[in-house]
């Protein structure tokens, strides 16, 4: 067979990649290349699955946007596929009075990525919404959820496949070769 593009690795990475490229230009053939006898077999199906809010990221960073983006985008995404997921939310607490300035930073930085949601609570609230935790305060973080990735990546994978891509397992790429530009007259430039 031939192709035009060729995506390694069939991980959600590669997966997503090569949705979105066949959706941007169906007039090329594509194909995901994966060693394994399926896609997601790794990382991406043995990972934590957290959807992360964006709390973490330098206020105003590429991954501060791209994190809190990508969680709306991931909800609506599972919700449209019928994927569970539980937005459970998440504490971050301090136990020790040392803490408390990190957490209220934590706050303030989230409140900049604009985290819905985020608050900060008290002890007695802390343990109203987690019996067994004790801590002096804690940053709530309500649209933390968690979600299979695995799922998302199969799911992913039905999407390429429906929309006319191929992919191949059991085929480990182990060599590459720069290959010549096709022609800017080419049908997809």
């Amino acid at each position: 067979s031939s192709f035009d593009v060729a995506v390694v690795g069939a991980g959600i990475v590669g997966l997503a990649a090569a949705r979105e490229l066949i959706q941007r230009h169906p007039s090329l053939a594509f194909a995901v290349l994966e060693k394994e006898q399926e896609p997601a077999h790794h990382q991406s199906g043995h990972n934590s699955g957290v959807i992360h809010s964006g709390i973490y990221y330098t206020p105003g960073s590429l991954k501060a946007k791209l994190c809190v983006q990508g969680a709306a985008l991931c909800y609506k995404y599972c919700d449209q596929k019928g994927i569970p997921y539980k937005q459970c939310g998440k504490l971050i607490v301090a136990v020790e009075h040392d803490e408390i300035p990190r957490l209220k930073a934590l706050y303030e930085r989230g409140l900049q990525n604009n985290v819905p949601g985020l608050k900060l609570i008290g002890a007695k609230e802390i343990q109203e919404k987690e019996p067994f935790c004790r801590g002096l305060m804690a940053l709530d973080s309500p649209y933390t959820g968690i979600v299979d990735y695995k799922q998302v990546a199969q799911s992913y994978a039905r999407d390429f496949q429906e929309a006319g891509g191929t992919i191949l397992t059991d085929f480990e790429v182990t060599t590459m070769e720069m290959a010549k530009e096709s022609s800017p007259e080419s049908e997809d430039g």
